[in-house]
């Protein structure tokens, strides 16, 4: 397997290429651990954080973003997004409130406080 990525861990944006078989993998181009690390796990197991928007169902026309506490599987995203999409909220939210304690993992929560 070869693969070649741009590193998306710092703002340098390193060229990395990713050599081998799964648990033998080589990285070169990248300027950091972090950007080796992250090579080999988007290689092997690619997670995101996901980011989005819930109705605030007593505001007429009022949206609160969340996000997920921490990043999920890629293959997971389409389906959280569903999940997400059937979620809302009342306000008054603060940020850092959690209005669903499990998905894929994740908690998500609130980035937008809504009085």
């Amino acid at each position: 397997m070869k693969k070649d990525l741009i590193c998306i861990v710092c703002p340098r944006g390193c060229s990395v290429t990713v050599e081998g078989e799964i648990g033998a993998l080589k990285v070169t181009g990248c300027s950091c651990t972090k950007g080796e690390q992250y090579a080999i796990e988007e290689c092997t197991h690619p997670t995101r954080t996901v980011t989005s928007i819930v109705r605030v169902s007593n505001r007429e026309d009022t949206m609160a973003s969340v996000k997920t506490s921490c990043p999920i599987p890629k293959e997971s995203i389409f389906a959280a997004m569903e999940s997400i999409r059937g979620l809302s909220v009342e306000a008054p939210v603060c940020v850092g409130d959690v209005i669903c304690k499990d998905l894929y993992g994740a908690e998500v929560v609130v980035t937008k406080e809504v009085l």
